[in-house]
Formats: C-alpha cells, structure tokens, sequence
C-alpha cells in the first residue's frame, strides 16, 4: 500500500499495531483509571499526553536515541530507575486512594469529598512523565518500526511518519473506547464504593508491578 513511501508489509505492521496497543501497560490503564474518576475531558487530557509522549518517543527513535543508549548504559539504567519509582509512585497513590474509599464508604458525603480529593489531578502531566518514563519504549520503536522501512528508500523519515501515524491513529481508537468505558464503570461503581475501592487498589498493585517489572527487567 505504501512501498513507493518506503513503507514494507504495512497490514502485517497494522495487524501487529493493534495487537500491541491491545496489551494491558501503564499508560492505557492511566487513562482508563483518569476517565473512571475525572470524566471524559480528563480522561482525553490524559490521552493526549499519550500521544505526545508516543511521538517524542518515535522521534528519538528515528534520530538515533536508540544507539545512544545503547552506547552509554548508564543512561538507560537511570532513566529506567527513574521510571519505575514513578510508576511505584502512581501505584501507591492509587493504593491510598482506595484505602480511603473502603473505609470512608459508609458516608456518602464524606466519600465523595473524598473522592474529589484523590481524584486525578494534572493528568496531562502526570500521563506525559508516564509515557516517557520508559526508555526500553524507544528500544521497542526502532526494533519494531525498523523491520517495515525499506532502507533503500531515499526518505525514510516519510517512512516513519507514515507508521508513527497509522500507530497513533490505532491508539487513539482504543484510548477513546477505554475513556468511555471509564465513565460508564464509573457510573455503574457509583453505588458500590467497597467494590469500586477494590478496583482502585487492583490498579495500584498493577501499576506497583510494572513499576518492578521495569526495575527488574
């Protein structure tokens, strides 16, 4: 479809596109989490930040960032450290945010001031530091994106601008469907705060997990 852009086996990138993007990480579960307890404009606040995110992240591929952190080691553990203290950080928040509704559920008014206080705040930043808090995502993006560009195309940043849209496009796809699914758990936990406190704290230890994940890995 795009071999003259330098483009090579774009349905098998589109087909593997979506199969990564459907995977549970941190970033989507974020906006899923914002959408649940901000409503939609929080939650597209936090989506957008994804998308920069994402674009910086394939923009530093395609300039070589990739190599540059392979070259200096240090730099990787350091941004990886940095990334999983605030990926342990979000986690915990949301662990003190569900141990507050569990126990505060009795009292309706008393809950939704609650809620209102350990609801998200700044989520286009919070959902930024997330999206660039990893840099194995720079390794996934030139080990992934390289295997569809043709090298011997004269222009292949077109090349990766072609699929660093079809990937955006895919994303925002499914971040609006999870935003939208937020909002309507919302509404449906409205009434059920113990189980909604307990799907709170399910996304912490989530979040606490990838946070060790990223560390161990």
């Amino acid at each position: 479809m795009f071999e003259s852009l330098g483009v090579i086996n774009y349905w098998t990138f589109l087909v593997a596109t979506i199969g990564v993007i459907l995977l549970p990480g941190p970033n989507s579960l974020f906006v899923l989490a914002t959408a649940a307890q901000s409503g939609v404009s929080k939650g597209y606040q936090a989506a957008c930040a994804v998308f920069l995110g994402d674009a910086i992240l394939m923009t530093a591929s395609a300039l070589g960032m990739a190599s540059l952190l392979k070259t200096w080691p240090v730099l990787f553990l350091i941004i990886k450290g940095l990334g999983a203290l605030y990926l342990c950080y979000l986690g915990f928040m949301m662990l003190k945010g569900a141990w507050h509704k569990f126990h505060k559920s009795a009292n309706a008014e008393i809950e939704d001031d609650v809620t209102v206080k350990t609801s998200v705040t700044s989520p286009f930043k919070k959902a930024l530091l997330l999206s660039l808090s990893n840099p194995k995502a720079i390794l996934f993006c030139i080990a992934f994106f390289i295997q569809f560009v043709d090298p011997n195309y004269a222009h292949t940043g077109l090349s990766f601008l072609i699929l660093g849209l079809t990937l955006q496009a895919c994303s925002f796809i499914y971040l609006s469907f999870l935003i939208f699914a937020g909002v309507s758990l919302a509404m449906w936990f409205h009434k059920r705060k113990r189980l909604a406190a307990t799907a709170t704290a399910s996304v912490g230890f989530l979040f606490v997990g990838f946070g060790v994940r990223l560390a161990t890995a």
